[in-house]
């Protein structure tokens, strides 16, 4: 049975860095637990990896994840799952990160997670980017992730 009902969030912002400098940012699990969660993500295509936060009310701090598509310096995607108990009925999602060289060494970073049910409440996880993409754009900018 199709679902219809399944939303997307997205993001983009413009970043007067390189693409290789923002890339190592995604897919470095070291920088990866700077601006996101602890983890295991290995940039290459069927890995499966977790990311660990501190657990909340209704969330045990785990998400699943395998990374689907990797092209590197330029496109980036991986499922986002609910874990353990609440795996089943929990929240399956794709997150897309594009990234395009625009002006030089700025690049247009693009994130979109699809597959929102409305049960997911979307306006939650956008909250969330939107303070991720702040976070992201400090440790790009920190000087660690050289190209």
């Amino acid at each position: 049975m199709k679902n219809d009902s399944l939303r997307s969030i997205v993001f983009q912002q413009q970043m007067p860095y390189p693409p290789e400098r923002i890339w190592r940012a995604l897919t470095e699990a070291p920088l990866i637990a700077q601006w996101l969660y602890e983890n295991d993500f290995q940039p290459a295509a069927g890995h499966r990896f977790n990311f660990r936060g501190k657990p909340r009310p209704h969330w045990n701090g785990i998400i699943d994840g395998q990374v689907l598509f990797v092209e590197p310096n330029k496109r980036l995607l991986y499922d986002w799952n609910a874990s353990g108990e609440e795996a089943e009925q929990g929240l399956k999602t794709v997150v897309a990160w594009t990234l395009t060289r625009v002006d030089g060494d700025a690049t247009l970073v693009r994130m979109e997670q699809s597959g929102f049910r409305s049960e997911d409440e979307a306006k939650g996880p956008s909250y969330g980017w939107e303070r991720l993409f702040t976070n992201l754009e400090r440790v790009i900018g920190s000087g660690t992730p050289q190209a």
